[in-house]
């Protein structure tokens, strides 16, 4: 079928069904129609296009190699319409169902993402935050596509599309293990290059926050490994010589919780905010703005809260390493 003008679109919502549960009672009872209209659908489905679509199967139907390729963007297509008409309606966040993808950093995930859950559950209990990594290097892919409705994190400016709200303060501490050399006496920029630098970078990239200004100062350090998860920071850092410089709520907690040190890091480092970015067509949608509000929200109060402090504790840094 190549003309579209006669295509009852109403047909995509029963293939949906369909495929979701592989059986076509189940599909009427999930569109809250009866056996015999969605079988009706079916057939009409099946001459438009000149495939049987769902062949008879123990236990239900299995799709064709058609129905196969359309699944994903009939069910995609169905999502946005969904999202768009949704957009449009009153957003009242203690009866509402609905799905925010989120795009976040490993960072803003850990730091943001418990009590944005807690805010959540307590006061739109029927949505669902859905997040995925987002960094430098894919935010803008995902906000562009849809498959972000915002994102969170050190990143760039975005063009005049987008808006740019600021978040969170940082800092930065070092973080090593107990009994490693560094723990006795001054910290000093001279001694803390002498061991080898731990680097957490999601995408791979080898430079981190500490090193431009490190070079500048006269003291460039040598990485003794690259990471893409924090997970196995604590790890790696009881079990060897390396030092890591990162974002003092995250290094509070992993001291905290894995018995590590805490330092102030030796070089004075401009202050920087986390970022939320998000398109400009998501201004008028009253979801989003109560997500964006919430978020705004939960970042302040964290920003309020009093830290636990090293006694020594100083230092800015203009992105996570």
């Amino acid at each position: 079928m190549t003309d579209l003008t006669s295509f009852d679109l109403n047909l995509l919502r029963v293939f949906d069904a369909v495929a979701q549960e592989r059986h076509v009672t189940r599909a009427a009872a999930r569109l809250h129609l009866s056996q015999p209209a969605v079988s009706n659908a079916l057939n009409r489905l099946r001459a438009a296009l000149g495939d049987e679509l769902f062949l008879r199967a123990p236990g239900g139907v299995e799709p064709t190699a058609l129905a196969l390729s359309l699944m994903q963007p009939v069910a995609e297509m169905l999502d946005r319409l969904r999202g768009t008409l949704v957009a449009q309606l009153p957003f009242d966040p203690a009866t509402a169902d609905r799905v925010f993808p989120v795009a976040f950093s490993e960072y803003a995930e850990a730091v943001l993402a418990p009590p944005m859950l807690e805010r959540l559950g307590q006061e739109a209990p029927g949505c669902l935050l859905a997040i995925r990594h987002g960094d430098r290097t894919n935010a803008a892919a995902l906000l562009e596509s849809g498959e972000a409705l915002l994102a969170v994190g050190m990143l760039p400016e975005p063009t005049s599309l987008y808006t740019r709200l600021r978040l969170l303060p940082e800092e930065f501490l070092v973080i090593f293990r107990r009994g490693h050399p560094l723990g006795e006496g001054e910290l000093t920029l001279e001694r803390l290059v002498a061991y080898p630098h731990l680097l957490h970078s999601p995408n791979g990239s080898r430079d981190g926050a500490l090193d431009g200004p490190l070079r500048e100062a006269g003291h460039p350090r040598r990485l003794g490994a690259v990471v893409a998860h924090l997970a196995a920071v604590p790890a790696i850092l009881q079990r060897t010589e390396m030092v890591m410089s990162l974002s003092a709520r995250l290094a509070r907690n992993l001291a905290e919780v894995h018995g590590l040190e805490l330092r102030p890091l030796p070089l004075p480092m401009r202050h920087v905010r986390l970022s939320l970015v998000f398109h400009r067509r998501f201004e008028a949608d009253q979801g989003h703005a109560w997500l964006r509000r919430t978020l705004m929200q939960v970042a302040r109060s964290i920003g309020r809260e009093e830290p636990v402090r090293t006694g020594q504790e100083c230092g800015r840094a203009d992105r996570l390493d």
